[in-house]
């Protein structure tokens, strides 16, 4: 009688912490090696790459990946670009079309190889002074009327965590500079000019896309909601 064959235990599955720590690896060695921004020997690659490149290393699923992917973007580790273009139909018609591509940030760089000389420390805290009876210098350098400061130091941490986000372009940051300091100018006031905060926060929120700052969004909104 022939000898049954013994199965191969399954393997453990993997923890989300080294999915991750696979995945930001990836990356990070892509950014290393790469010839050209994105492609087959870019830093930036899209989805469908990434999926298929890390089930042949690592047997990791669509899910696992896709999952996965998401957290290390809301952390800022991960940064996404998209390039549009404009496909013409027979019709006559335009269709846009945009491709999304993911690459490392700094901040994910800096997780692998530790803060370095050119690290900003963008959670160093918001610094706060006071500068006579009533005004007080917020982390930016702008002043605001004391009983405003919380409201301020929510637009400064919003303003910061924008400024490093790799989704944004240099002009759609330079406008979120522009509105949240609009506002802050408003603060500094014993009376700000409720419309001109909610003109100024318009423009904040259209850049409102930006993964992981919902609850920077979210803090800011309600402490100016007296003037929104």
């Amino acid at each position: 009688m022939a000898a049954r064959r013994k199965k191969k235990p399954a393997p453990t599955p993997r923890s989300s912490d080294e999915i991750r720590g696979i995945m930001l690896q990836y990356f990070y060695d892509r950014n290393k090696n790469a010839t050209s921004g994105r492609g087959k020997h870019g830093f930036a690659i899209k989805i469908s790459d990434i999926r298929k490149q890390l089930k042949a290393s690592h047997g990791l699923t669509r899910e696992e990946v896709v999952g996965n992917l998401n957290y290390l973007m809301s952390q800022g580790w991960i940064g996404e670009e998209q390039v549009h273009k404009s496909v013409p139909l027979p019709s006559g018609t335009i269709i846009p079309q945009a491709t999304s591509y993911y690459k490392i940030t700094a901040a994910g760089i800096d997780k692998i190889d530790g803060p370095g000389e050119f690290t900003i420390d963008k959670f160093k805290g918001i610094k706060i002074e006071a500068t006579g009876q009533n005004i007080i210098a917020v982390g930016d350098g702008n002043q605001v009327n004391a009983q405003y400061k919380d409201a301020a130091g929510a637009l400064v941490d919003l303003k910061q965590a924008r400024l490093q986000a790799d989704s944004l372009t240099e002009a759609q940051k330079m406008d979120t500079v522009a509105d949240i300091d609009s506002i802050e100018s408003q603060l500094a006031k014993v009376n700000p000019h409720r419309t001109a905060i909610q003109g100024a926060w318009e423009g904040v929120k259209k850049l409102d896309t930006v993964l992981g700052l919902a609850e920077k969004m979210g803090k800011a909104a309600g402490l100016l909601a007296p003037f929104l």
